[in-house]
């Protein structure tokens, strides 16, 4: 098939859910981009990986950098999409639909009818985004080609319900060990029972009362969760290890090092390993730009609580917001769907304001 660009906003967003592109296996949705979008001249295409580069360059006083993931999660009997109907409100449903097709539809859209808009536009359509960041697309784009990045502001399509979402907050993964002996069930007083030891760690984070963080503004919900927790030998063997994965979401006026100084604080006296830590980002709705945007939008600011690719571009120094249709409550949900009204309105906003700001 070919993309075709010139199609709504919802039917494009129908044709990519349509194509199966789950993490690792975005290819051929990035060939199709690739293809639909190179047929535009006003843009320079690049492609580096399954990442596709679509970029203005009008001479103008400021440059935007517009982003948007075409992987997903996993599908589960969700592809292809449907339509359906929910208290008389139209939507598509499917996987992709909010996270965040959708929101890429609407950018592929306006770049390729964007042929004067009032800033240079670096569009960004990139791979990996629901998984590890050494294979994030976007990560591997900027270790490569940090020229690309430069912009005075920086949109994510992530869903946001057709609000602007400020920043995002960090989010940081840790194991937590406990140690014991093993010995046989049936003798359980001769060994130590390490998953027994792990008790006081759920205890801790049964009792732990989140905090809420005011971060220019916009208030963060943090957040501080068992994730896995694993252990055991046989049915009659007493374990000799266990391990609990905790994740934290800390609010962006916190560093990664301020979290783990966090985390190894609550969780004092255990064995902990950092295994992973990405910094959030904040709002940025300060900067001039940025007002341009939100007013023209006729948006209410909001925090994001999930981390987001909005923190690369906050790390150099670039204000950046999410804004995209879809509810982010239904980001991986097998009933993941999107209101046809909010993609619309998510298209004009973003149109009115790179034409008239």
């Amino acid at each position: 098939m070919v993309l075709d660009l010139t199609a709504s906003s919802v039917e494009l967003t129908r044709a990519i859910c349509d194509i199966p592109s789950v993490s690792g296996d975005e290819k051929t949705l990035a060939d199709e981009i690739e293809a639909a979008i190179s047929a535009y001249g006003h843009l320079e295409v690049i492609r580096h990986g399954n990442t596709i580069v679509a970029r203005t360059d009008l001479g103008r006083a400021q440059r935007v950098a517009i982003a948007g993931h075409i992987d997903t999660v996993p599908i589960n009997g969700n592809v292809p999409t449907k339509d359906i109907e929910i208290d008389g409100q139209p939507y598509l449903w499917g996987r992709g639909t909010v996270d965040m097709k959708a929101g890429t539809a609407v950018q592929l859209k306006l770049a390729a009818e964007l042929s004067d808009p009032v800033v240079d536009i670096t569009w960004m359509w990139y791979d990996n985004e629901e998984v590890e960041a050494s294979k994030n697309g976007l990560a591997l784009l900027a270790a490569d080609r940090p020229e690309l990045f430069a912009a005075d502001f920086a949109i994510l399509g992530e869903p946001s319900n057709g609000e602007v979402e400020g920043g995002c907050n960090g989010t940081l993964r840790a194991v937590v060990r406990t140690h014991g002996v093993r010995a046989h069930a049936a003798r359980a007083w001769i060994g130590e029972n390490a998953i027994h030891k792990a008790a006081p760690i759920l205890s801790r984070l049964a009792e732990y009362r989140a905090r809420e963080v005011e971060v220019e503004g916009l208030l963060y919900r943090e957040s501080l969760s068992a994730v896995r927790i694993a252990g055991g030998v046989a049915g009659n063997v007493i374990p000799d290890a266990c391990e609990v994965e905790v994740n934290y979401r800390f609010a962006p006026s916190a560093s990664a090092a301020e979290a783990e100084e966090h985390i190894r604080s609550v969780l004092a006296g255990f064995d902990v390993e950092i295994t992973d830590a990405a910094e959030g980002a904040r709002p940025g709705l300060d900067a001039p730009i940025a007002k341009q945007f939100v007013e023209a939008v006729g948006a209410v600011p909001q925090p994001k609580y999930g981390w987001t690719d909005v923190a690369r571009f906050s790390a150099l120094g670039i204000p950046a917001v999410n804004y995209g249709p879809g509810d982010p409550h239904l980001a991986h949900h097998d009933e993941e769907r999107v209101p046809l009204a909010q993609i619309d309105a998510v298209e004009r906003g973003l149109r009115a304001w790179l034409t008239s700001h």
